[in-house]
């Protein structure tokens, strides 16, 4: 009898740890298609492309894809067309993240203060960022055109330039005109993220150094600055990553042209790629781009994390 007593127990807690063991079904289920659908839509494509770029790629069925190892990757370090393009990228890049950044801080701490006009001017910044990248694209290739408002206003009003300024069939002002509209596009969403974080800034620090006599320029150095400093970080990195994306903008305002002076990285694979049917060789730059871009993320993200760092140290 006491035996049977004993053993109870024991089976009873066997069977709550075979319960405890068990592995629950449902958090999977849920979780399978979006699983299926990112590897189908995001890492089946990847896979693909890193196989491509070491084949001269055939797309007819019956030719076959001779494998030309690293070739591709040499031919683009050796192409000058390349490093055009990589250089007019960086342009971009120089051109716009700066002005973005500030632009969008700016707007953030005009609309920080309390207005009653203040949601109405956040949707207005905030239209650019959700208009199409195509409408925009036009209608910036409009303004910039020989007879557009660009050259009326800096010829015929301002009398800066003798209004005949081809803007888009020249290398630099095409890609000035091309910045242009990266800028005005970019600054609503910088000022949304920024607005977010000036939000959360502690009141108390800001009365406190309103106490001690800080000014306006003192208190953002001070107090504002560190405060939204992931934001910055985030802001920041966003912008390299989708400065190095650049392609409707100049595929529709520039298309590269003219003989390719302003193509940017993307343009010049979409052309090599689709134009020439050199699926190889576009699908090395897209691989030189992506580990580009990975490389950069990543050390922008520690450059941010050591200054917190030596912030927190200090």
């Amino acid at each position: 009898m006491t035996s049977s007593l004993t053993a109870s127990p024991r089976a009873a807690s066997a069977a709550r740890g075979g319960a405890r063991r068990r592995i629950p079904v449902a958090p999977y289920l849920f979780l399978a298609p979006g699983v299926i659908l990112f590897g189908a839509t995001i890492l089946y494509p990847i896979t693909q492309a890193v196989q491509m770029s070491f084949f001269d790629w055939k797309i007819v069925g019956s030719a076959a894809s001779e494998f030309l190892g690293l070739d591709n990757y040499v031919r683009a370090f050796q192409d000058e067309q390349f490093w055009l393009s990589f250089g007019n990228t960086v342009f971009y890049l120089a051109a716009t993240i700066f002005p973005q950044i500030m632009l969008g801080l700016l707007v953030a701490l005009l609309l920080h203060a309390h207005s009653p006009a203040r949601p109405l001017f956040r949707v207005l910044y905030y239209l650019p960022v959700v208009t199409s990248w195509v409408v925009v694209s036009l209608l910036f290739r409009f303004l910039f055109a020989d007879a557009g408002l660009v050259n009326f206003v800096l010829g015929d009003l301002f009398h800066l330039t003798d209004g005949s300024t081809s803007w888009l069939a020249d290398r630099w002002t095409g890609m000035i005109a091309i910045s242009a509209l990266g800028i005005w596009k970019g600054v609503g969403w910088s000022m949304m993220i920024f607005l977010a974080a000036l939000q959360g800034v502690p009141r108390t620090l800001e009365e406190a150094a309103l106490v001690d006599g800080a000014n306006a320029v003192q208190r953002f150095r001070a107090v504002t600055v560190p405060a939204i400093r992931a934001a910055l970080a985030f802001v920041t990195i966003m912008l390299v990553i989708g400065g190095f994306n650049v392609f409707i903008s100049v595929y529709l305002m520039t298309g590269g042209g003219p003989a390719g002076e302003t193509d940017v990285l993307l343009t010049y694979m979409y052309y090599q790629a689709f134009g020439n049917l050199d699926f190889g060789y576009g699908a090395a730059i897209a691989v030189i781009l992506t580990l580009l871009v990975f490389a950069l993320s990543v050390l922008q993200l520690r450059l941010f994390r050591d200054r917190d760092g030596a912030g927190v140290a200090g």
